[in-house]
């Protein structure tokens, strides 16, 4: 999860049995955007963020061919807590992580 995302996505993933890493827990909460992907993508971990700022980051990545391990993003005012929680979750359980690697996926997925 980026720095930004409301905790209480988290809690319930979590509570959900989604395997879930902060970047505040993970100590990378100052990290600059393609840090961070880089190191969700050393994790081997999929980012879920509300920025704007890693869509161009990612579109770089693609036009470039640098790998990176996926992004999900969803746009902070046209998504609910609620949507995201239902989605990241489907996306946990049905997704195989070659699914998005080097990809963006968009919420919410209807």
């Amino acid at each position: 999860m980026d720095v930004h995302v409301p905790l209480v996505i988290t809690e319930t993933l979590r509570r959900r049995g989604v395997n879930v890493l902060r970047a505040q827990e993970d100590k990378a909460e100052r990290m600059e955007d393609s840090a961070l992907l880089d190191r969700a993508s050393a994790l081997k971990r999929v980012l879920f963020t509300q920025d704007d700022d890693f869509l161009v980051e990612c579109a770089k990545r693609q036009a470039n061919l640098i790998p990176f391990f996926g992004l999900i993003y969803a746009h902070q005012m046209k998504i609910t807590i609620g949507q995201c929680v239902r989605d990241l979750n489907l996306i946990a359980n049905v997704y195989d992580p070659s699914d998005i690697e080097n990809r963006v996926e968009y919420l919410p997925l209807e």
